[in-house]
């Protein structure tokens, strides 16, 4: 199941640096409904219910091993950006020190490579703030389990763009409006061809690409490809 994202990377670069010098976000008031409607949400509530339930072992498990390993709280909420502009707290299981924001401040600041890093990505693969125990949680992917609850809350989708901070916004450029057009997700199209192995760039063609060519049949692809994806652990760190 392919989503022609290949020939929507393939295709128009002139197209991408003319969107990328634009950093205008439009309004998106007019959206009234979710990409999906009624049934990407009916499946999502069912699947996270399912998820839970099956799950609940190894939720309790992960949640002791946190707790026992680091001081701090079980889970961490940052906020994030979802559907039509409005934020909400996307919840995982805590994998960094509670002086995390300390941490990586002084390491920015006294790293130029970790800086340019950071500036690129929002990422760093070498992540000074992790735990040990959260090293092993982001490398599997099963820190962010518990944005299964932003499922139910309806903050979040199964299958969607990962979910944005407000200073990730102007790097999507106009795109960001098909962002906004739908939930972010647990997992998503991103997600399974590489993560954090892509650039921003093609990132955002992908979200793009998933908005404009949804369809239940995809996301179900999506999910399916997300298992191989999770057990290689590719471009996760």
């Amino acid at each position: 199941m392919k989503f022609a994202a290949e020939q929507t990377m393939a295709g128009s670069q002139a197209e991408m640096q003319t969107e990328f010098r634009d950093t205008r976000v439009r309004s998106a008031a007019h959206f009234t409904e979710p990409v999906g409607g009624l049934a990407k949400r009916s499946f999502d509530l069912l699947a996270a219910m399912m998820a839970i339930i099956m799950l609940a072992p190894l939720l309790i498990g992960i949640a002791l091993l946190v707790r026992l390993t680091s001081p701090g709280p079980v889970l961490y909420g940052h906020r994030r950006i979802g559907f039509g502009g409005k934020s909400f707290n996307c919840w995982k299981f805590r994998t960094m020190a509670v002086n995390g924001d300390v941490i990586l401040d002084r390491c920015l600041r006294d790293n130029p490579d970790l800086r340019k890093e950071w500036t690129e990505t929002q990422k760093l693969r070498d992540d000074p703030r992790v735990t040990p125990v959260g090293r092993i949680l982001r490398k599997l992917s099963i820190d962010e389990l518990p944005q299964l609850f932003n499922i139910l809350m309806g903050n979040m989708s199964v299958v969607g763009p990962r979910p944005v901070v407000t200073d990730e916004a102007r790097r999507y450029g106009p795109s960001f409006n098909h962002y906004l057009r739908t939930r972010p997700g647990l997992t998503g199209l991103w997600q399974v061809s590489g993560r954090s192995d892509t650039g921003y760039r093609q990132r955002v063609i992908l979200d793009r690409c998933y908005v404009r060519n949804w369809s239940i049949i995809c996301d179900i692809g999506i999910i399916l490809r997300t298992i191989p994806a999770v057990l290689r652990a590719g471009g996760s760190y």
